[in-house]
């Protein structure tokens, strides 16, 4: 129970409020050692409650410990826009009966309306690297006081490219702080650079990793001869299936539109959701999606990490993921929090071999599936004995390359046919005197 860690009462009702019963691993493990004011390095996969795990003993501590002249007390970066917002969410939930008061800043808000939220001299700053790096340049924010320091989703920081701006912002953050790291992996070979000056003496959490996660999810694939007939097959999918609400993700912005007005004009209930889109465009289909006016979102794989929406119990790749670490996100939309999923991929001849070195790399055994009524072409690899035509013409020439070998043996042996071989050497015919060795005489 949440209450044997000793948490402040606030936090308690919140939590009771939220209906939470029992703390989740990552929780049991991270809670304690971080209320201990020591900083963690922590693994753990999506959806298992590590935003709470973060955020629980660092509000406690800022609780029972006020400092009302204080500036920023703590900082949570993010890679995306929407795991900010998802974080910004989770905070309002459990602070909810405290005076803590939070300002979000990431990409899609006017950079003056952020400077005046600085200036309200929040406790908690919820960022996106680049937006408060752009701040941190103007000389805005002060982190000379900062308590926390959280970096969630460090391994997707750092395959964006943004290790160097979340070094620069470290840089100017108070030294004596207490810091958490959670990554999905923690091999990741950028990591231990990023790491290093950031964190003092860590502990080290590492509850499973890449290759153990989502063991509650059921993985499927389909064999597709083309986008047209993945087309075919995801419209099966959703007309067939049962789901509460299901995401499809693609690989390209530009598949994600043509997908999305396909379905449209099958009649479901969808949304598409990329990077070129305004913010508050994509804030409005999150929405719909989670209030259920909508049940289908398409997605590119901005929607991979940080979005927690409720009943999401179906993923279809309709483009498979350009890696093992995509794959297990994208999956990771379903099956969250101990609940059961399925996730499907559909996959067209170039796909296979993809296919197969990520189901190789996270230890996943596919189940092949099916669908009678979509059939296509492509069933997948075939290794089968050469037959026919094919067969024939192989017999025929191995059967032409063995007759010029014997014949070639042939007339080789008829040329030296009743013919003495010459010796080498000559021997003298003259008698030698014992104990002598005859002598040799070169030819």
């Amino acid at each position: 129970m949440f209450s044997e860690f000793d948490l402040d009462n606030r936090l308690l009702k919140a939590i009771d409020k939220l209906g939470f019963q029992k703390p989740t691993p990552v929780q049991v493990e991270t809670i304690p050692r971080a209320m201990d004011h020591k900083d963690l390095l922590v693994s753990s996969e999506t959806g298992s409650g590590k935003t709470a795990a973060f955020l629980l003993p660092t509000l406690h501590q800022m609780l029972v410990k006020a400092a009302p002249e204080s500036g920023s007390r703590m900082l949570i970066l993010l890679p995306t826009r929407e795991l900010a917002r998802q974080v910004m969410k989770h905070f309002k939930q459990l602070a909810e009966f405290t005076h803590l008061k939070f300002a979000l800043i990431c990409g899609g808000e006017t950079f003056k309306f952020q400077r005046a939220m600085f200036r309200k001299n929040p406790e908690v700053i919820i960022a996106t690297p680049g937006r408060l790096l752009e701040h941190i340049e103007h000389g805005t924010p002060d982190f000379s006081e900062l308590e926390f320091l959280i970096l969630d989703e460090a391994d997707r920081m750092l395959d964006m490219g943004l290790s160097e701006d979340v070094l620069k912002i470290v840089s100017c953050c108070n030294t004596d702080r207490q810091t958490l790291l959670f990554s999905a992996t923690l091999s990741h070979r950028g990591l231990s650079k990023m790491m290093a000056g950031m964190l003092r003496e860590p502990e080290t959490i590492k509850l499973n990793t890449v290759r153990e996660q989502h063991q509650n999810i059921r993985q499927q694939i389909v064999a597709a001869d083309d986008s047209l007939h993945k087309g075919r097959l995801t419209a099966w999918l959703l007309a067939n299936d049962t789901f509460d609400k299901a995401m499809v993700f693609t690989n390209t912005r530009l598949q994600a539109d043509k997908l999305g007005s396909y379905l449209l004009s099958k009649g479901q209930r969808m949304g598409v959701l990329h990077g070129d889109m305004e913010q508050d465009e994509r804030n409005r289909i999150m929405q719909l999606l989670r209030q259920g006016i909508i049940n289908v979102l398409v997605a590119t794989d901005v929607a991979a990490r940080g979005i927690d929406v409720k009943g999401v119990d179906l993923v279809i790749n309709f483009d498979m993921a350009r890696s093992g670490k995509e794959h297990v996100h994208r999956i990771g939309r379903t099956g969250r929090a101990g609940e059961e999923g399925v996730a499907i991929c559909l996959i067209s001849p170039p796909e296979w071999n993809l296919m197969a070195s990520i189901g190789r790399y996270l230890r996943i055994d596919f189940e092949q599936r099916t669908i009678e009524s979509q059939l296509g072409k492509y069933k997948g690899p075939q290794k089968t004995k050469a037959s026919g035509k094919a067969a024939g013409s192989k017999k025929a020439k191995q059967k032409k390359k063995d007759k010029e070998v014997k014949v070639k043996q042939r007339h080789r042996d008829k040329k030296n046919i009743g013919k003495r071989r010459k010796p080498a050497v000559k021997i003298e015919d003259k008698p030698t005197p014992s104990g002598f060795k005859p002598l040799m005489k070169k030819k």
